[in-house]
């Protein structure tokens, strides 16, 4: 069976450009004007601050992150500061919510599923960590999560971190939580895992959880 959802690969783009491009899907997703629509991306360096944000959780400056060709922007989507940049691969699943009854918390735990069963692929035994949103390999995070929903569609999505610079990740707290640090799919494997690696298999993923939804 076809999935009902488009799939489209934006290559790699500024967080801006994509957010602004994500926004104008949804607006033609629900006016009815366009297919659902599985993007991936994937950014130059950027800290994305979320609607939780917590000042504390930024630990260099603006000036100097810019410094380091780090671009600071603050975003619509749930939860705290994150990093993107290349070597993760960012999934923006422009879905309406119907799929999932209208549950976020559901959506929420779809997106994580799919993030678990692709580490699995790779023969990597990944894991959800209540009450933290995301996958995880032990006590490391590799796949970040905050959306957005507006008229119930939901936007902004997943970050996979396949083989990104994890030093980027000393400038923030991740995702605002402390006492647990982040990983890469290629540290696991023991052998370099690459975007082009992962996002035929995260395709796959979405297309077994959402074939049979009508849109």
């Amino acid at each position: 069976m076809n999935p009902p959802f488009a799939i489209e690969n934006w290559g790699r783009t500024s967080y801006a450009d994509a957010w602004e491009r994500q926004r104008a899907y949804v607006d033609d997703i629900i006016s009815g004007d366009r297919t659902p629509t599985l993007v991936f991306t994937e950014h130059h360096p950027v800290l994305t601050l979320g609607a939780n944000f917590h000042p504390e959780n930024l630990l260099q400056s603006a000036e100097k992150l810019a410094a380091a060709g780090i671009e600071v922007i603050r975003t619509d989507r749930g939860g705290d500061v994150t990093y993107h940049g290349p070597g993760q691969l960012v999934v923006y699943p422009l879905f309406p919510l119907a799929w999932v009854n209208r549950d976020i918390h559901r959506w929420l735990r779809e997106l994580e599923q799919i993030a678990i069963d692709t580490a699995a692929e790779f023969g990597i035994s990944a894991r959800r960590f209540p009450p933290h949103t995301g996958a995880w390999i032990r006590d490391e995070k590799f796949t970040a999560i905050g959306v957005k929903v507006r008229r119930w569609v939901s936007f902004h999505g997943m970050a996979i971190n396949c083989q990104v610079n994890l030093d980027h990740f000393a400038t923030i707290v991740p995702c605002g939580i402390q006492e647990f640090g982040v990983t890469n799919l290629s540290e696991n494997a023991g052998r370099v895992i690459a975007i082009s690696d992962v996002q035929p298999v995260v395709a796959a993923c979405f297309k077994r959880t959402f074939a049979s939804n009508a849109v």
